[in-house]
């Protein structure tokens, strides 16, 4: 692999590359070219090539690119070729519909514990995910090997629970909590602001309106 900088746009554009090959994989497309893979997830041929040329040289000239085969790679240079045990902070709406969603474990992410500090859901499960007390928060990752961890609870917890899974040894932080919180450069984290995505789907449409 080039030890180039890759731009974090290629690495989401990657996943939904790698999300458009597994429907054509399980359709039994065996070949794809370029052009096809752009049209398919709305991009361009040349952004496609430009991609994956940060990670080596992939498909044959004229006949364009094995869909598995590629597949493989991506999910390989993702890091998805082996599993991964995330553990989620906060039981209550969020964290639910968290438990619940399938694409976690289809991209190899096991969701291994919950925790909470309301008594009246520790000790039950959510979706068949045990709900643990925060004070287990060290034990449970560590029995579980859990690497990843999501924050799943009201902005003004946000940075105590950034700490203590910090403190747990989990590596890499999702944070949904619509708050601003730091971990040590060790550890990864990506914020996910549903208000500000929102904000930036207002933003087209008034952008749009204008030009209409």
């Amino acid at each position: 692999m080039k030890t180039l900088k890759i731009p974090e746009a290629t690495i989401i554009r990657l996943s939904v590359y790698s999300r458009y090959l597994t429907q054509l994989d399980k359709k039994g497309i065996v070949n794809i070219s370029s052009g096809e893979i752009a049209e398919g997830v709305g991009g361009s041929p040349a952004q496609v090539r430009k991609d994956l040329a940060y990670f080596g040289e992939f498909g044959t000239r004229g006949v364009g690119y094995n869909v598995r085969d590629l597949n493989q790679h991506i999910i390989r240079i993702l890091g998805l070729n082996k599993g991964w045990k995330v553990v989620i902070v906060g039981a209550g709406n969020l964290g639910s519909a968290l438990t619940q969603y399938k694409g976690f474990r289809e991209r190899g992410f096991e969701v291994v514990a919950v925790f909470d500090n309301d008594v009246n859901k520790i000790g039950l499960t959510l979706n068949g995910v045990p709900i643990f007390p925060i004070t287990k928060l060290r034990e449970v990752v560590k029995e579980q090997e859990a690497r990843i961890g999501i924050i799943a609870v009201p902005s003004k917890y946000a940075q105590d629970v950034a700490d203590h899974l910090v403190e747990s040894g989990v590596k890499a932080i999702l944070n949904f909590a619509p708050s601003v919180i730091s971990v040590p450069e060790n550890v990864e984290l990506r914020n996910v602001d549903l208000a500000v995505n929102l904000e930036i789907l207002t933003f087209n449409l008034a952008l749009k309106k204008n030009y209409d």
